[in-house]
């Protein structure tokens, strides 16, 4: 297990390095890397990051596979569901820092913003589920304000809705954090 300080200062050097161009994974060490998997995953930190094509976490963060626990959802909210995948990267997996990550142009948190100004539902109920989620957060704010109020929304989610996360927090064995993910530079600011 690698303390939360310390995964944090990883993801902040693979996102300098992806940044500026450099890779330290490479594709050749995939093959072999793959076989040692087989064993089990031992990821140093759990993402709940947006499911926008252009925001691929591993990439952003220069890792390789079975670095991180990556759970995507669009908006990056925390629903149940999410909340239960962060719990057993926790609790199974032993990670210690979990990082709540929105993007800059979010496309789900447009639709709240502008299903909030229109006044006006979303006809599916899937889709809803997930707009909803942001709504009520960002009515009153610009895009760019809404993309991380979103992102602090989330973390707060996870610290209040899970017993579990809760108790490894009050323990000291976790950090939840949130990060902004910009389209335009690549880079990660952490909140």
């Amino acid at each position: 297990m690698i303390p939360a300080t310390e995964a944090l200062q990883k993801l902040v050097d693979g996102n300098l390095r992806f940044v500026a161009g450099e890779r330290h994974c490479e594709p050749w060490e995939v093959q072999a890397h793959r076989k040692a998997l087989l064993e089990g995953q031992k990821p140093f930190a759990a993402i709940l990051g947006c499911s926008d094509s252009r925001v691929p976490t591993e990439l952003i963060f220069d890792q390789g596979l079975g670095a991180l626990f990556v759970v995507r959802i669009a908006g990056n909210i925390a629903a149940a569901s999410q909340i239960g995948s962060i719990e057993y990267a926790v609790e199974q997996l032993g990670v210690q820092l979990v990082v709540v990550m929105g993007h800059t142009s979010c496309g789900a948190v447009a639709a709240a913003i502008a299903h909030v100004k229109a006044g006006t539902e979303i006809k599916s109920p899937n889709l809803r589920s997930v707009v909803d989620e942001i709504r009520h957060v960002v009515a009153d704010t610009s895009p760019v304000d809404a993309v991380r109020a979103n992102v602090r929304h989330g973390v707060q989610v996870l610290q209040s809705n899970s017993e579990l996360l809760a108790a490894q927090m009050a323990q000291g064995k976790l950090q939840i954090v949130g990060a902004e993910y910009c389209l335009e530079s690549g880079a990660v600011s952490f909140l």
